[in-house]
């Protein structure tokens, strides 16, 4: 590690790294192939408490700091990016919305189940035609006596066939991101399909869905904070979570330095292993900076959460230069396997297919440079 970390933080990271290798890094080939990881995971992650982190224990948490949170992340992220997913958005993005929005009720009904992996949750922000402009979102919520009736559409949302529960985002009001508000939806209730989407380029052992909506009932105690201020909750919930891509992302960087270290030492060409030839050290030195200053950048962002500053644009900035910064990394890796990169006997082809969405959801790399851009000027770009 490139900074002293406390002795909980390193028996966490210790954990996490043992369960990325024993339990991820075998499989991860295979459930790629089929599209599928193990759903025994869930529970795994449950019982470890890694769903539960951040979270008081008074709410079935297991507590511990941002920066504990992120080293987990980067194990499973080197371990299968996947699986870092699922707890990317059930933790990160249901677990603590509703652990920083909700009701006490919402709180006790809710927490338990997602902290010990007895339940999964997912983000149903992004729908069919509004992705990075969330705030123009058309799926409804109308109120019918003390209830909500719930009809639209989401999709491109994680974990979206295995959760039980969703995170909706509906508008309630007029148009424009002031008229949205957030529910918890149970995901067995009337009127709520879902659809699991194949044939992604990475991700492939992830649940992405899509999700329909029809006249879909909740009561009023479903809403989360109040009505009108969902988008502010969504993003402030992305704010973190941008951190949690991020993190990630140095796991696949580091997966990828791992890897190809590991091969160019073993294989020889000319006379002597690879890692002998200048361009191929030249390679691993790029893959080397790339993970360690995406490491301190994330680091950065945990580091402000845990000491109640702001940080939204320095999670930007994280995001926006880990994933880029992941994508090089396994390009990087895969050019020193060369047509062995090709194949899915080794993880950079993997690697390389996982990170390449990291650029695009929570916010895209060109958003994350408005909104960089934005905090620098204080010249609004996006809208």
């Amino acid at each position: 590690m490139d900074l002293a970390l406390s002795p909980e933080q390193d028996a966490v990271r210790e954990l996490a790294a043992r369960f990325a290798d024993r339990e991820l890094l075998p499989h991860a080939a295979e459930w790629d192939r089929r599209e599928s990881i193990d759903p025994g995971i869930v529970k795994q992650l449950g019982d470890l408490g890694f769903l539960g982190l951040t979270i008081p224990a008074a709410h079935g948490g297991s507590e511990g700091d941002h920066l504990a949170y992120c080293l987990v992340l980067e194990e499973l992220g080197r371990g299968d990016s996947a699986v870092r997913g699922v707890l990317s958005v059930s933790l990160g993005l249901v677990a603590k919305t509703i652990n920083g929005y909700g009701s006490d009720a919402q709180k006790a009904e809710w927490l338990p189940r997602l902290c010990a992996g007895d339940a999964l949750g997912c983000f149903a922000l992004t729908e069919p035609g509004t992705g990075s402009d969330a705030g123009a979102l058309t799926t409804r919520a109308v109120a019918d006596g003390t209830d909500w009736l719930l009809t639209g559409a989401k999709t491109f949302i994680t974990n979206g066939t295995w959760a039980d529960l969703a995170l909706v985002f509906a508008r309630t009001g007029g148009e424009g991101p002031r008229g949205v508000s957030a529910f918890l939806v149970p995901t067995d209730a009337p009127g709520f399909s879902r659809h699991e989407i194949k044939g992604k380029l990475g991700l492939r052992g992830q649940a992405t869905a899509s999700l329909a909506l029809d006249d879909v009932r909740v009561p009023g105690t479903a809403l989360v904070g109040e009505v009108g201020k969902g988008f502010r909750i969504a993003m402030s919930a992305l704010a973190k979570g941008r951190m949690s891509v991020a993190a990630g992302c140095v796991g696949i960087a580091r997966g990828c330095l791992d890897a190809a270290v590991s091969y160019a030492t073993a294989r020889t060409q000319f006379g002597k292993p690879i890692a002998g030839h200048q361009l191929v050290q030249q390679l691993l030195s790029d893959i080397a900076v790339d993970t360690a200053a995406a490491r301190m950048l994330t680091w950065r962002v945990a580091d402000l959460i845990d000491r109640g500053a702001e940080f939204a644009t320095e999670s930007s900035m994280a995001k926006l230069f880990a994933s880029e910064a992941a994508v090089r990394c396994a390009n990087n890796a895969l050019q020193v396997f060369g047509g062995y990169g090709y194949i899915d006997e080794y993880p950079v082809g993997k690697y390389l297919r996982d990170a390449r969405v990291m650029t695009l959801y929570e916010g895209t790399s060109q958003i994350q440079q408005l909104i960089i851009g934005r905090a620098l000027t204080g010249i609004n770009a996006i809208s």
